[in-house]
């Protein structure tokens, strides 16, 4: 009969522990952080119910405070099961002895318990609950687990809530940084955290502090010498701010993951500060009311490491993030217009082009300073940014084939009210995009033309790849922006370490409203834009004179780069003199050249000999030249022919097209007639067994 009786009691008491288990609210709803790749905080937000109230793990902190925090507050708190009978018989015993409360018999678990379920009243019963809860938690939970909720929940003073928060805000660095005396300072607080306030109660904060050195110093915790060197520091009078760093990126993020209690970037937290002010030094030369923005995008990972959506976050409008809003980029799209001419083949660097004024229909374009250069290379077109070959090359690519590729990569283009499609203008910035997105589209350049989405949050998953051109318009982009001239001032030297290549490209809207500057090395792409958050115009402000040295500083503060140029592509035509272009692809022209009649077609070439695929066999001798015969058929002649990029020359039907390889190895011969057609083999060079 006891044997039941007994059974139905601990089933009585599984039955309630289950049906009233600790009421976990209030710690799950903590305050929402967003940190950098490293985990180091960047902002935090309030709560709902407006507290700091931020979650702290045992690894979050300093041995030594969990040390002191266990010696003052519940030195047998590995070995108790929530509740300490010991303590219990020792406060009680004071209690009869002196007939007031000498000291408490809470256990941790317990303050737990009171935390999770503030009582409303005091007394023997609310003890009691406490208990009760404290064997539920222990039940459920590590010891861990419970210091954890402890270091989470703890009150610290107003409206700070967790050792991290109370850290952040008194001493300015995280718990795990912390020294002695501030230690003894987080382990004192939660006791009485309205009267020991160190920015309202600084001595009763003190004389806090200095209870707890005392106890941990004759418990054997610390020494009595660095008790006393604790002593002897102050402790803070003021609270300082929470961490605001990249704030406008904080809030976009948060507010796209509201459940998420902790959002990891990719940010870096020390790149981060050091662009941050950058632009703080920066910003006061631009005149009042201007601002900056810069996004700092790793190539191979699309990574963003830092992000800067304007300079003063509390300011006039200095909550627009300026890096997402759509502006007029100027020329700054210009490159991807002669790229996507570069892969269309209609086009070289070497070719040339007119520089002139020139209609289109009610369209008369004119270049930046006035003045026209005449005949000119695509190269030195591209690099002094000139309008009327920018515009030409857009015309025969198409304004609309133009800015679907860059919709299709991902970029969000707005065009001007009433236009029924895109219009030529858009070569000159008339159209608008955000920072954040054509930084994106320069990333494309420097990984070989193929475009992704940037990364904002760790673990975010590739986003789908879209290749705006190939790999041999990417490779011309990238040889032709690193040869742009510098801004004033730093061609002799100044600033920026020319041993990092970089490439860039700079852009002002009409009315001097946006400045802009985008560039790429090996390993980063940065993008900056200068202007006011409400578009009014700047005179005189150019996206060359203040963006682009903002850009070249921006790449000092980066780590250096660790990829080496990667060689030239296959197909490249390695050369910069215009008579070794094929003869469709030496001067430029608006239209192309009509197609032939019908009848008369000629079909595009195609090589016959060595065809793709094949292995090619060499003499047993390496000493030995082996020299083979290049044969095509079809195209248009003459026919011009390279290998690996390189050109052998330029040949019509009479005369033998003779090639001598350098050894072994895989080769990519490609053909192409006088009207830009093209047909590419790839082949294996073997020497054969003697």
């Amino acid at each position: 009969m006891a044997v039941f009786t007994l059974f139905g009691i601990v089933c009585a008491v599984a039955t309630a522990d289950a049906a009233n288990p600790p009421d976990m609210t209030r710690f799950m709803h903590v305050s929402p952080e967003v940190v950098d790749r490293n985990g180091k905080p960047l902002r935090a937000f309030l709560t709902k119910d407006g507290y700091w109230r931020m979650k702290t793990t045992v690894a979050d902190v300093s041995p030594r405070y969990l040390k002191m925090l266990e010696a003052y507050e519940d030195k047998r708190f590995a070995d108790h099961y929530g509740v300490d009978a010991l303590a219990i018989l020792r406060a009680t015993a004071q209690f009869l002895s002196a007939g007031h409360v000498l000291s408490g018999g809470s256990t941790l678990t317990m303050q737990v318990a009171r935390i999770l379920e503030p009582p409303k009243s005091r007394g023997i019963l609310t003890k009691l609950f406490q208990m009760m809860r404290a064997i539920q938690l222990e039940e459920r939970y590590s010891k861990d687990e419970i210091l954890t909720m402890y270091m989470t929940l703890a009150p610290f003073g107003g409206n700070l809530e967790g050792v991290r928060a109370a850290s952040l805000s008194y001493f300015g660095k995280p718990p795990d940084q912390i020294d002695l005396s501030e230690a003894a300072l987080l382990v004192a607080l939660p006791q009485s955290p309205v009267k020991q306030r160190p920015d309202r109660h600084a001595i009763r904060a003190a004389r806090g502090r200095d209870k707890v050195l005392a106890r941990v110093a004759a418990a054997g915790v610390i020494t009595e010498g660095d008790a006393a060197v604790a002593r002897r520091e102050g402790v803070p009078f003021a609270r300082q701010p929470m961490p605001m760093i990249a704030p406008h990126l904080a809030v976009r993020l948060k507010l796209r993951h509201r459940d998420d209690a902790l959002i990891a970037t990719t940010l870096d937290a020390g790149t981060q500060a050091a662009v941050e002010r950058l632009a703080v030094q920066e910003q006061p030369y631009f005149g009042e009311g201007t601002s900056l923005a810069i996004v700092v995008v790793e190539n191979r990972t699309r990574n963003v490491v830092a992000y800067l959506g304007g300079v003063n976050f509390w300011g006039k409008n200095g909550q627009i993030d300026l890096a997402q809003r759509n502006r007029s980029p100027g020329s700054a799209l210009k490159p991807f217009i002669y790229g996507m001419a570069f892969d269309q083949l209609i086009l070289h660097p070497a070719s040339l082009m007119s520089d002139a004024p020139t209609m289109f229909g009610d369209y008369a374009p004119k270049d930046f300073e006035g003045t026209f250069q005449g005949t000119i290379s695509a190269r030195d077109a591209l690099r002094m940014s000139l309008n009327i070959p920018a515009v030409m090359v857009l015309d025969r690519v198409g304004p609309l084939s133009f800015t679907t590729n860059l919709e299709n990569a991902g970029a969000r283009l707005d065009f001007p009210a009433g236009e029924s499609a895109p219009s030529l203008p858009v070569a000159l910035g008339g159209l608008g995009i955000s920072l954040a997105d054509i930084t994106m589209l320069y990333s494309g350049i420097a990984n070989g033309g193929e475009v992704r989405a940037l990364r904002y949050i760790q673990g975010t998953p590739d986003g789908a790849a879209h290749r705006i051109f190939g790999p041999v318009a990417a490779f011309y982009l990238k040889q032709i922006l690193r040869g742009v001239a510098l801004p004033d001032g730093w061609a002799m030297g100044q600033g920026i370490n020319r041993a990092r290549q970089v490439g860039f490209k700079t852009g002002t809207s009409y009315g001097y409203r946006d400045a802009w500057s985008v560039g790429f090395s090996n390993d980063y792409t940065v993008g900056v834009w200068v202007g006011r958050a409400d578009g009014s115009p700047r005179a005189g402000h150019v996206g060359r004179e203040s963006a682009a040295p903002i850009l070249l500083k921006t790449f000092e503060l980066l780590p250096p780069d660790i990829h080496a140029d990667e060689a030239p592509p296959p197909g490249a035509l390695l050369t910069n003199a215009n008579d070794q272009l094929p003869p469709s692809m030496r001067v430029f022209r608006r239209e192309s050249a009509p197609a032939p009649p019908k009848e008369t077609a000629v079909p595009p070439p195609t090589i016959a000999f060595p065809p793709n695929g094949t292995v090619v066999p060499l003499p047993p001798d390496s000493a030995k030249d082996h020299t083979i015969v290049l044969k095509a058929d079809g195209g248009k002649e003459p026919l011009t022919w390279l290998v690996n990029g390189q050109l052998i020359g330029n040949f019509d039907r009479f005369h033998p097209v003779l090639y001598t390889p350098d050894g072994e190895g895989l080769a990519r011969i490609t053909v192409v007639d006088s009207a830009g057609r093209s047909d590419t083999s790839q082949v294996r060079f073997k020497r054969a067994k003697s």
